[in-house]
């Protein structure tokens, strides 16, 4: 008899009216948003720069990433620090909403409903509607990576 799957803890959150989660043990911090400092040279996903105590963490466009219309920083979103393949980053996000645990059994692959989301790690099923889940070891592609390691890299 096969054993069951731990829920998956997902730090769930609003952008737009779309419920979007990540996974729990991946966030590091949630803060208010405050103004970004511009990265030029940035890839065009990247929204800003954020000095987190003393480190500065490339904030990535969630919005453009889905397709939805550009919106200015309001006092009421958050930004969410995350571990995105051995780099910290920050997504900025409407509202968060709670940690909630996901059944694995309700987790529909990504890419079984379409090939093209391949950056997400599913898409969960509840009693409030989709949620969809974000690869964030697959957030940024690898030229974005390189980018930005060139930006961290390039003499100041």
């Amino acid at each position: 008899m096969p054993t069951a799957q731990p829920p998956l803890a997902i730090l769930l959150s609003h952008i737009a009216d779309a419920q979007v989660g990540f996974a729990a043990s991946g966030v590091h911090e949630i803060v208010r948003a405050a103004a970004l400092t511009p990265l030029p040279g940035a890839p065009d996903i990247i929204e800003g720069a954020l000095n987190l105590h003393g480190r500065i963490l490339p904030v990535v466009d969630v919005r453009k990433r889905l397709g939805l219309p550009a919106l200015g920083i309001a006092p009421g979103h958050f930004l969410i620090a995350l571990e995105s393949a051995g780099r910290l980053i920050a997504v900025r996000v409407d509202d968060v909403v709670d940690v909630v645990d996901v059944d694995m059994d309700d987790l529909a692959s990504a890419t079984s409903l379409s090939p093209t989301l391949a950056r997400l790690r599913g898409v969960a099923a509840t009693a409030n509607g989709a949620i969809v889940i974000h690869d964030v070891d697959a957030f940024l592609t690898q030229a974005e990576h390189e980018a930005l390691d060139q930006l961290a890299t390039a003499p100041g």
